[in-house]
């Protein structure tokens, strides 16, 4: 059974299942992690969704270049969650299948290419604090626990 975060599940609503890829990044004691602008301000691992054909670590390699402008390396799976929530910018309900990561950030290539994304550089303690959902904190929390 895959844990759930977040928001509980409304019954009455139909959610499409929307597989994702995200990393924790860590690098000289730092964590890089994502700020998208919109819809709603906030910290996030960086990653996203799972293209139809395309494998977890080709989206997780695109969706973290995206977002931050960086190249990883030695992506390792350590974990998935569940998470029930509407997303705005696709205007649909969803099941999001969130799959986490451990890599190596390699080599800032660009400024983020994802419109309303910035990368940032935040201690372990800023990032527990800052990120905005509790799957992202309970993984990068096991990582820093040597979990």
């Amino acid at each position: 059974m895959i844990r759930r975060f977040g928001e509980a599940v409304k019954p009455e609503q139909r959610y499409r299942r929307r597989p994702g890829a995200y990393a924790v990044l860590m690098r000289e004691g730092q964590v890089l992690v994502t700020h998208q602008s919109e819809p709603n301000p906030e910290f996030q691992l960086p990653g996203g969704g799972i293209d139809p054909g395309e494998s977890a670590i080709r989206a997780l390699h695109r969706e973290v270049y995206e977002e931050t402008g960086w190249t990883i390396s030695s992506a390792r799976r350590i974990g998935a969650y569940r998470r029930f929530t509407f997303m705005p910018e696709y205007e649909i309900w969803a099941e999001k299948l969130c799959h986490i990561y451990l890599a190596r950030p390699v080599l800032r290539r660009s400024a983020p290419t994802e419109p309303g994304h910035r990368d940032v550089w935040l201690s372990p303690e800023e990032a527990l604090d800052l990120l905005a959902n509790a799957g992202d904190r309970h993984f990068l929390l096991g990582v820093l626990r040597g979990n």
